[in-house]
């Protein structure tokens, strides 16, 4: 496991209701970017599909657009000069053929200056109760790589929703070092009210860090309910800020890297880790080990 030094920021999550048009999410978005920058927040993070949530797939091709002629990306690159922040979108939409998009993850610095992006790695291909479906696969052309990242001093792995059930994403981000982890999300209700707290606080105590993650919440415009409360939570696993509910707003909240050394102290479980050499003894013998007496 890589080491590393130590880093202190305010960090925000800014939470949206982002509907069919861009020109009114990035309305939206900057509104709520420069609340939580004027509440001291050195790194804003927004939703996933911040820019465009459409699940009508012929209107979403006529209005997705390319990285470099989407506005939203313009005008984030923007905003972050402007504020002297780093800004990290969670995702938007960036089309990559008539058939395909990526949902993309953009990252620019103080300067304006685009760091990084990353591209969702896990699609979201579900069959949930109640007759709730969803195949990003349709649409989305899945991400390659991984990607860490330098955010206001601390080591970041960048992740987007569904990609916080894959604890093997976040622990590989740990091994390099990683002392925050990210996930802006479009969780559904139904999901979010089952699963949302207990899987991010997960990630954050298996790898002692810092888990960001900005949310969409409320009844959206093309007719998806999404679970809100975006969130930050400690290396301990403890929840340091929260936007309650599902209405549009913002949490702010001090991160420093030292917890994370504290945390990774504590429980070392990841020097700690063993290579698994896994024994089928159902397979093998055709029925289950005995118990041992």
């Amino acid at each position: 496991m890589t080491e590393t030094g130590s880093a202190s920021f305010k960090a925000a999550v800014v939470q949206m209701r982002s509907g069919v048009d861009p020109a009114a999410n990035l309305e939206q978005m900057t509104r709520l970017v420069r609340e939580a920058a004027s509440a001291g927040a050195d790194y804003i993070q927004t939703p996933e599909m911040t820019g465009l949530v459409q699940q009508q797939r012929k209107p979403f091709f006529e209005t997705v657009r390319t990285q470099s002629d989407d506005v939203l990306v313009k005008a984030a690159s923007a905003l972050a000069k402007e504020l002297g922040i780093t800004l990290h979108i969670g995702s938007t939409a960036i089309r990559l053929s008539d058939t395909k998009a990526a949902k993309r993850a953009f990252l620019f610095g103080p300067d304006g200056v685009l760091i990084e992006t990353y591209d969702k790695m896990h699609m979201f291909d579900v069959d949930l109760d109640n007759g709730e479906s969803w195949r990003e696969s349709a649409v989305y052309q899945p991400g390659e790589a991984a990607k860490l990242v330098d955010v206001c001093g601390a080591k970041t792995g960048l992740a987007i929703c569904y990609d916080c059930r894959f604890p093997a994403l976040h622990l590989a981000y740990a091994l390099a070092g990683a002392e925050v982890l990210t996930g802006p999300s479009c969780f559904t209700r139904q999901t979010g009210e089952a699963h949302w707290h207990v899987l991010l606080r997960s990630r954050a105590i298996e790898n002692g860090a810092y888990m960001i993650a900005a949310a969409q919440g409320g009844a959206m415009e093309d007719g998806r309910e999404t679970f809100g409360h975006s969130i930050i939570i400690a290396p301990w696993g403890r929840v340091i800020a929260e936007v309650e509910g599902d209405e549009p707003g913002f949490a702010i909240a001090d991160i420093d890297t030292a917890q994370v050394a504290a945390a990774r102290a504590k429980i070392p479980n990841l020097r700690n880790q063993q290579d698994i050499t896994l024994v089928d003894a159902v397979t093998r013998t055709g029925a289950l080990p005995e118990r041992a007496a």
